[in-house]
């Protein structure tokens, strides 16, 4: 299976990279936290810094650099053309930085008021991101697993935003409404719906792409994202009708299916055209190796849940192996290669004719990039560790983290400035003597 692109119809350089730009610094907040309070952080799940942290992460980080990939991507992949992209960018970018902090404010200092500026904010911001990539993407047919997988993510984020607004509300506004159960539908849907299904739809292009592996398979790449949502349909069900032997099988589908997933990514990366593995070919490595590792966990739980002897550690085992070690190293990877990409496609339209473009690694060369990835995969090790012993390890953890996160800010940033000085050397070239 292999995507046509049409990378003629991408939005203006600047717009995607506002959101990748910014989104590592929140890396870099949730390791101060982790410096900060990281016995309270690791010690619950429900702890202020532990849901501060969380959401500095799935919303500063994740959210922030999956929308800035849509606004790139939706074009590109599935022909949806947005309206406007520089002026949606410009109002769900800061919408989103902004309502991340506050959203990490008003847990950090129990302040209502900085709840109910987060659910403004990200209501607001992701309601127009919402509104016109939904108006966008459905007008397409779904001519490709890509495509699917595309629209099912926004119905994922949709049901994720909602499920969080209102629980932001019912926080700011103290209402007696039992969270536990639906805290855990809005983690599966913005987890596995949203980031999960974009992921695997936005996988189908790039691994083949940059890995240069062989292509996904057609039947099961198209039915990934449908199962996906299934399975969390069942889930959402169970908690409707309080059947736990609904929700028994919701959670075993979904992680049978994202174990198929796993499989069949790493059978494709064994036949690679690329002998020597690269940062993001690491990356990806470590991505696939925690996921499994948390799922696994996953099937553990649902099956024997006498086997949890500490519920408290292992729940916090599982979201550090699905967000730092999960999620994270997907996102960091592909950051590494569609930026170097966005930036070298920019100098290509903008040269001259015969005119030799510079690579994609004279803007952001390999051993930067491996070096970074040594410093992540260090805060993943010491942040996995530090859940047995946070009073020793929390304050390591941490500050491998704000180095990991503070060194790919760095890279990025190096990157835009490396094509800033070959662009203007090419306006150079244009101007007559």
């Amino acid at each position: 299976m292999q995507a046509l692109l049409s990378f003629e119809q991408s939005p203006p350089l600047a717009v995607p990279l506002r959101f990748f730009l910014s989104a590592p610094l929140f890396i870099v907040l949730a390791g101060v936290l982790l410096v900060v309070d990281g016995g309270a952080l690791l010690g619950s799940r429900w702890s202020p810094a532990t849901l501060a942290a969380t959401h500095l992460l799935t919303i500063g980080f994740m959210l922030q650099v999956m929308l800035g990939a849509l606004i790139q991507i939706l074009p590109v992949v599935a022909g949806a053309n947005l309206a406007r992209p520089a002026l949606v960018a410009a109002l769900v970018h800061p919408a989103i930085n902004l309502g991340a902090l506050a959203m990490a404010a008003g847990f950090l200092f129990a302040e209502a008021r900085w709840l109910q500026l987060a659910a403004a904010l990200l209501g607001l911001g992701l309601a127009v991101f919402l509104g016109v990539a939904g108006r966008a993407v459905f007008r397409v047919p779904s001519t490709s697993p890509s495509i699917r997988g595309l629209k099912l993510a926004l119905l994922a984020l949709a049901a994720t935003v909602g499920s969080g607004l209102f629980m932001l509300l019912v926080l700011a506004g103290g209402w007696p409404v039992a969270l536990p159960g639906l805290a855990n539908l809005h983690a599966g849907w913005g987890l596995a719906g949203w980031a999960g299904v974009l992921l695997a739809a936005v996988a189908y292009v790039v691994v083949p792409m940059f890995q240069l592996t062989p292509g996904y398979p057609a039947r099961p790449a198209w039915w990934f994202p449908p199962a996906t949502l299934a399975a969390l349909l069942l889930s959402t069900l169970a908690v409707v009708v309080d059947a736990g032997w609904l929700n028994l099988i919701g959670r075993l589908l979904l992680a049978v299916v994202a174990l198929a997933f796993i499989a069949q990514t790493l059978k494709l990366q064994a036949g690679r055209r690329r002998a020597r593995p690269d940062a993001t070919f690491r990356y990806w490595q470590l991505g696939l190796g925690a996921t499994l590792a948390a799922l696994l966990m996953l099937i553990v739980e649902t099956l024997l849940p006498a086997a949890v002897v500490l519920p408290a550690e292992w729940t916090v085992l599982l979201g550090v192996l699905v967000l730092v070690g999960g999620f994270l190293p997907f996102i960091i990877g592909m950051l590494y290669k569609i930026v170097p990409f966005l930036l070298w496609f920019d100098l290509q339209h903008r040269s001259l004719p015969g005119k030799a473009v510079p690579a994609m690694n004279k803007l952001l060369d390999e051993p930067r990039m491996r070096g970074q990835l040594h410093s992540f995969f260090a805060a993943f090790a010491l942040s996995t560790v530090s859940v047995a012993a946070p009073a020793w390890l929390a304050i390591p953890a941490g500050l491998a983290l704000i180095v990991a996160g503070a060194w790919l800010t760095h890279n990025l940033l190096r990157a835009v400035l490396r094509h800033r000085d070959f662009r203007r050397a090419g306006e150079s070239a244009k101007m007559p003597a």
